[in-house]
């Protein structure tokens, strides 16, 4: 009997267990957790299962059969993951968080991460949906307009070319002003044209000192911590996206004259020159008619073939005759331009995982063909990451990347006659670009194919075509890039921990290994080859970093008290190894250095770089309401003499969460945070490792040993530049987060900055390095985020940045004010780069001649205030130059928008900029040409030509000798640009679920479409300093892809 009640009893169970895990059908939706908004396409699977699963349709809804006790796995791209129990529940609703909050409400920060809310410091984070809404292939032209107080250059049009990047001002004269760029927790050595935008998380930028303080001796330019995607909980998600775009200019051209226009001013430029000579009218009628063809290169390259040189000008009216016919008129430009340039990237990842193990995956291939034609850049990337618990106290993590990036580059800057966009650009529009006969028409060779014209009797650029020279030579530069992050770690918050709940120890080991290979192959027969019977230069460079750092914290809350203390020591260290060859006397075709006749150079060196550093944070708040931070962390930098290699730097800061005051009962205010911070940073990077030291010369010879001789004194005393940062910001967000406002004021002092301290000639040397001069920095930035509305099928935000800063040198070397350098000056009391140049006055109306203003000097040649006058001596006013505003701006920033209709999404982003002043001298050598052969800009055709005329152009006069760096070159910097604007639509999760696809996204965007300033041609954004130079320009996209989740 008792056995059958036994028997009985556990039937009974058994029955009792299988209906209380019966099947049961689940319906439900799925909702943002902030707007309430219906997510569409969200999976919905059964955990443990890799069968049972459902997505939500066009209302959010959801229906599937799993067990009365079973876990729902609930995820959508964007949100966090929510793990939901069924509990014998028939119908559930399900808010899911927006990870993009979860990402705004976390920072990273040195050495971990921090709520927003209890940051002390200044910092900004860029989500990865901003950054991909950018066709670039660098990810420093992403960060544009996105980060308040964060400067940008427009970097070249070069594919895969980087923008510089400058936070808060510049940093340094001659040091670096360029940030440390982080990634996955290690500083990145490897090349940033390398990562592809696609796989990166967030970039958090650190701007103070309590934010990056514990960089240490490379934080003071600031912090650029980029995060890559990991792994997440949930089942496998498979994302393929493809983009195909079209390239064009995104800055218009120079407005030049045509070929008749170019003719008729060459003409009067030489009857200038004969009347400025002593010549008659007449006579300097006869001058310029005759001087035509010597002047210009001959009758093969006068196109009017129905009248020569000395008379296809009518004297009478100094226009080209009216029945002359040209034969040709080639555009230089529009030879080089790529009108079907095509970008094209693609891309595949993979991440999922359970509880304990996560991964990713994704691969990437880019192909980015250039406006100017043979330029390419190609990029094939790969990165692979897990992270694992392997128990409640211990957890390990690796990512490994690699990346092949494979560049055709137009390798000739500045006014080198072989820059196409020196030569080419202002190439006179009556030279062809080929071959013609007699006639004017085409030479073809044996195969039919035009010719390009070296110019052997053009009087510029002789022997050169920069477009042929395309074809004939190369540059082309390899990488390899490989990157590695390793980390474990120990402890944690776990119960399991017991009494040592809250302590961990972290160990994270990384490394990047970028080589770089470069072949230059310069053709025996045309252009700079041609002297030398051609030639080849081998570069390889090697650089291998790595860094290995023991992090101990400790992480408890005790009742209202919360304290995190971090104890650290990391080493780093750095090895570039550099090796190149050149030769002459090549064999036609071959790249190679073995069939060259002769070595002509060859080299090689070493460089190697360490720190080791000591580190220390600790965090305190009470009650989520008042913040105390502290950093600390002491370098000790191989590049400086061991006495004097160890360097102290340090933040505190604190914050006080108004919002969370009982007194502050305001509903409408959801947060409201003051902080203040100040602290002491670090620059090391002196763009040199040896700046104490004393180095030789060893070119020198001694007889038949080597010989050497004392290039640089040694300075052991030469240290860091040091950076001591005041900030001091208010956060709120009010109306239920409808209204986001932050405001931040600082001010930083950048002491012992290395400068060339003089000393005197009778030593054999004019200066030795030493930390002797100072320089501010102080700021207002602002951005404000209006989320002005959040409806159930459309939402709509905004976000408005504005960022002044103004900088002054505080101190140079003892007893001496200013550092001059061309037209910069570097004085102190003013911004670093002023302009200093001659000031012109307008053109006199009687002569034509420039005027300007000059004044009296006193013994010391000092200006002797209230003497100034007005002058056409050019010498004088050599000698009386003035001070004008430098680059930087009165005030800059970003306005941009995002708009949610239903399945369609909008979105732009502008830039601006108002104030400053940039010095165009590509401007200036079209209006002031140097050399006959070279073209005019439009603006010439309003110059003076007769008494009486009243206009801002002087008489026109190649190689004029007039004072050519004056203020007529400098142009207003305010522009306005539309950066980006993108177009997509969701098709409905109906079409698509039956193929088991999530979710499909079809969209349009366009990138850098449109700039205006106040001049056309001419690049605002070129460099920091202001200047311009002949450069391959910004390239403007419009691209369409396809983003599909399955």
């Amino acid at each position: 009997m008792k056995k059958i009640r036994l028997f009985l009893t556990g039937l009974l169970l058994v029955v009792a267990a299988s209906a209380m895990a019966q099947d049961i059908t689940v319906t439900g939706t799925v909702t943002d957790a902030s707007t309430g908004e219906k997510i569409v396409g969200a999976s919905v699977l059964l955990k443990g299962s890799t069968t049972q699963w459902a997505m939500t349709d066009d209302l959010g809804a959801f229906s599937l059969t799993v067990p009365s006790n079973g876990v729902l796995e609930v995820s959508f791209l964007g949100y966090a993951a929510q793990d939901v129990p069924v509990n014998g529940r028939a119908t559930i609703e399900i808010a899911l968080e927006p990870e993009t909050e979860m990402l705004e409400d976390v920072i990273v920060v040195a050495y971990g991460t921090a709520k927003k809310e209890s940051f002390t410091g200044s910092a900004a984070v860029v989500k990865n949906d901003d950054i991909i809404k950018r066709s670039v292939s660098n990810v420093t032209k992403a960060i544009e307009g996105l980060v308040a107080g964060v400067e940008v250059t427009s970097g070249s049009g070069q594919p895969g070319e980087g923008a510089s990047i400058q936070i808060r001002g510049a940093g340094s004269i001659n040091a670096s002003s360029s940030p440390l760029y982080v990634v996955d927790g290690i500083p990145f050595d490897g090349s940033l044209s390398s990562i592809n935008p696609q796989d990166i998380e967030s970039m958090t930028v650190l701007k103070d000192a309590s934010a990056g303080a514990l960089y240490g001796a490379r934080g003071a330019n600031g912090v650029v911590v980029i995060t890559t995607k990991k792994g997440k909980e949930g089942r496998v998600d498979v994302n393929l996206k493809a983009q195909v775009g079209w390239q064009s200019r995104a800055i218009p051209r120079y407005d030049l004259v045509n070929q008749n226009e170019f003719v008729e001013l060459t003409y009067e430029s030489l009857y200038n020159t004969a009347i400025d000579g002593g010549y008659s009218v007449d006579a300097a009628y006869n001058y310029a008619a005759s001087s035509m063809s010597s002047t210009l290169g001959g009758e093969l390259y006068n196109p009017y073939k129905n009248y020569t040189w000395a008379t296809v000008i009518d004297p009478a009216t100094g226009q080209v005759r009216p029945d002359a016919v040209s034969a040709w008129n080639e555009d230089w430009m529009d030879e080089l331009t790529n009108t079907k340039a095509l970008r094209q990237e693609y891309q595949v990842g993979v991440n999922g995982g359970n509880e304990r193990t996560k991964y990713n995956f994704s691969a990437g291939y880019l192909r980015d063909e250039g406006v100017l034609i043979t330029s390419l850049f190609s990029r094939y990337s790969a990165r692979a990451g897990v992270d694992h618990e392997a128990t409640k106290w211990l957890r390990l993590s690796a990512n490994l990347s690699y990346s092949y990036t494979d560049a055709n580059q137009a390798q000739n800057s500045g006014t080198q006659t072989n820059n196409v966009w020196y030569t080419a650009q202002f190439m006179a529009p009556i030279y062809p670009v080929y071959m013609k006969d007699d006639a004017g028409k085409d030479l073809l060779d044996e195969d039919g194919n035009r010719q390009y014209d070296y110019g052997f009797t053009r009087p510029t650029a002789s022997r050169f075509n920069p477009i042929g020279d395309l074809y004939e030579n190369m540059y082309r530069q390899e990488y390899d890039n490989v990157s590695f992050r390793t980390f474990a770690r120990l402890g944690g918050d776990d119960d399991v921990m017991g009494a040592l709940k809250g302590l961990a120890l972290t160990v994270n080991f990384g490394g990047d290994l970028a080589s770089r290979r470069i072949t230059s192959y310069t053709n025996p027969y045309t252009g700079d080859g041609a002297s030398t019977n051609g030639s080849i230069d081998k570069y390889s460079t090697r650089n291998f970093s790595y860094t290995f750092n023991q992090l101990l914290t400790y992480d408890r809350r005790f009742d209202k008290h919360n304290i995190s203390v971090l104890l650290g020591h990391e080493y780093y260290n750095y090895t570039y190894n550099y090796l190149y060859a050149n030769s002459t006397g090549i064999y036609p075709g071959i790249p190679e250095l073995a069939p060259a006749t002769t070595v002509a150079d060859h080299t090689s060196y070493t460089d190697t770089y360490v720190i080791e550093s000591f580190l220390s944070r600790v965090n305190y708040d009470y009650d989520n309401k008042y913040f105390i931070s502290a950093s600390w962390r002491t370098d000790g930098s191989s590049r400086f003499e061991q006495d004097h290699r160890w360097g102290q730097f340090w933040s505190v800061g604190a914050s006080w969460r108004i919002s969370e005051e009982r007194w502050m009962n305001a509903e409408w205010i959801n947060n409201m945070t003051l902080k203040a911070s100040y602290g002491v940073q670090g620059n090391d990077n002196l763009k040199t490792y040896y700046a104490w030291q004393g180095l030789y010369d060893l070119g020198w010879p001694n007889a038949s040993n080597m010989g050497g001789i004392v290039s640089t004194l040694e300075n052991p005393l030469v240290t860091w530049e040091k950076k001591n940062t005041l900030n001091v910001g208010l956060e709120t967000s009010l109306f239920n987060r409808v209204l986001d406002l932050t405001v931040e004021y600082y001010y930083s002092r950048t002491n012992d900055l290395l400068l060339a301290s003089p000393m005197a000639l009778s030593t054999g040397f004019s200066s030795y390095n030493a930390n002797v001069g100072s320089m501010d920095n102080q700021g207002v930035e602002a951005t404000i985020r209006v989320n002005w509305l959040n409806r159930d099928k459309f939402q709509a935000n905004s976000t408005l940045m504005l960022y002044h800063n103004q900088n002054k040198v505080v101190s140079l070397v003892s007893g001496q004010d200013r550092i001059l350098d061309g037209q910069y000056l570097i004085e102190v009391g003013l911004p670093i780069n002023s302009f200093y140049m001659v000031k012109t006055a307008g053109v006199d109306p009687a002569t034509g001649n420039q005027l300007y203003w000059a004044y009296e000097t006193d013994a010391k040649g000092q200006k002797i205030e209230g003497s100034d006058y007005v002058t056409s001596n050019g010498t004088a006013a050599a000698n009386s130059r003035y001070v004008f505003d430098s680059r930087e701006p009165v005030i800059s920033g970003s306005f941009g928008s995002n708009f949610y209709l239903g399945s369609f999404d909008f979105s732009f982003l502008t830039t601006f900029s108002i104030g400053g002043n940039i010095y165009n001298g590509t401007y200036s050598g079209v209006m002031e040409p140097m050399y006959y052969a070279a073209t005019f800009h439009k603006n010439q055709l309003r110059r003076w030509q007769k008494p009486g005329d009243i206009t801002d152009v002087p008489k026109l006069k190649v190689s004029s000798g007039r004072q050519t760096i004056n203020d007529r070159w400098l142009i207003d910097a305010s522009y306005f640009a539309i950066r980006s604007v993108q177009l997509g639509y969701t098709l409905p999760t109906k079409w698509t679920e039956k193929a088991n696809i999530s979710s499909i996204r079809i969209y349009a965007v366009g990138d850098n479409l449109a700039l205006f300033s106040h001049l056309d041609g001419m690049d605002p954004q070129y460099s920091f300093s202001g200047g311009q130079g002949y450069t391959y320009l910004p390239t403007r996209t419009v691209s369409i892809g396809i983003d599909i989740n399955f």
